[in-house]
């Protein structure tokens, strides 16, 4: 039996892991999610996810993990973000930088236990962009995720995911057959 996924749980190993190391914290937020880089006000790092949900707490954690140095210096890593309502070229520039994050999202996710559900995040836009893209898209975030099961995942994701295993009690039931491209 797996512990409850509680957001407290997460932040709480999140903090563990990499407050120390990384000098980077887990927050929860009322709003939209954002990452912070350390200033003048504040000493740490924050990786603020959306309203205490622990689904955007793995989305935000996935980008945190594929950052590199430089990118966490910035505000939200330098990524530029369009708002739903996409046109289709806006759509495949979006796709094309989340396929990385969503693949390593969906390692995390199994590896405490929860169900992944691949996130286009264009629900207003334009609709043959909506429809033509999502299963392109999880075509990508499946064979990416076959990548990071054979080459490894980015360290700091790594590092989480068996933290999360051990934490959820679960590396009896990681597997690659919980990556199926039509699991998504």
């Amino acid at each position: 039996m797996t512990a409850e996924l509680r957001t407290d749980d997460l932040i709480h190993l999140f903090n563990r892991l990499f407050l120390p190391s990384e000098n980077t914290c887990l927050v929860a937020g009322d709003d939209e999610p954002i990452y912070l880089p350390a200033d003048n006000e504040h000493p740490h790092h924050r990786l603020i996810f959306a309203h205490g949900f622990y689904e955007s707490a793995l989305h935000e954690i996935s980008h945190w993990c594929i950052a590199g140095k430089e990118r966490r210096q910035l505000t939200d890593f330098g990524y530029w973000y369009e708002p739903d309502g996409r046109s289709a070229d806006q759509q495949r520039a979006f796709e094309q930088v989340e396929v990385k994050p969503q693949a390593v999202e969906w390692l995390l996710s199994v590896a405490c236990g929860r169900r992944f559900y691949v996130s286009t995040d264009n629900l207003n836009g334009e609709p043959e962009a909506v429809a033509a893209g999502l299963q392109r898209f999880r075509l990508n975030v499946a064979e990416q995720a076959e990548v990071y099961l054979r080459d490894g995942l980015p360290q700091r994701a790594e590092v989480l995911k068996n933290a999360l295993l051990d934490y959820y009690h679960r590396h009896k039931e990681f597997n690659a057959y919980e990556f199926a491209s039509e699991k998504i």
